[in-house]
């Protein structure tokens, strides 16, 4: 199993929205991939609470059955539409894939 782990900080304002707006549409997005990728066995978005300066605004938290299974979510068309809008309204992206 390979685990996928994506964290954002986002900008203040972006594509006519504030970060709470941004943040919401983001995680609608991302969760809308279940069960749209061969291999995708779990993916759940969530909303940092603590707002320190070491906080990312939002985490992706995703599960594949294998490598090629998260080649493929990297390559699906559903997750390349999104990729225009994460890039308008992040202003940092930290990832994280290991195997388990």
């Amino acid at each position: 199993m390979i685990k996928h782990i994506v964290m954002w900080r986002l900008h203040q304002q972006a594509e006519n929205n504030d970060k709470g707006e941004n943040a919401k549409i983001a995680k609608e997005k991302l969760e809308s991939l279940n069960g749209k990728v061969p291999g995708l066995s779990r993916l759940e978005v969530g909303y940092d609470y603590s707002q320190t300066d070491a906080s990312a605004d939002l985490v992706l938290y995703s599960e594949f059955e294998s490598q090629e299974a998260l080649t493929c979510y990297q390559n699906h068309p559903e997750h390349k539409l999104l990729l225009p809008f994460m890039s308008a309204i992040c202003s940092e992206r930290r990832v994280v894939d290991y195997e388990v």
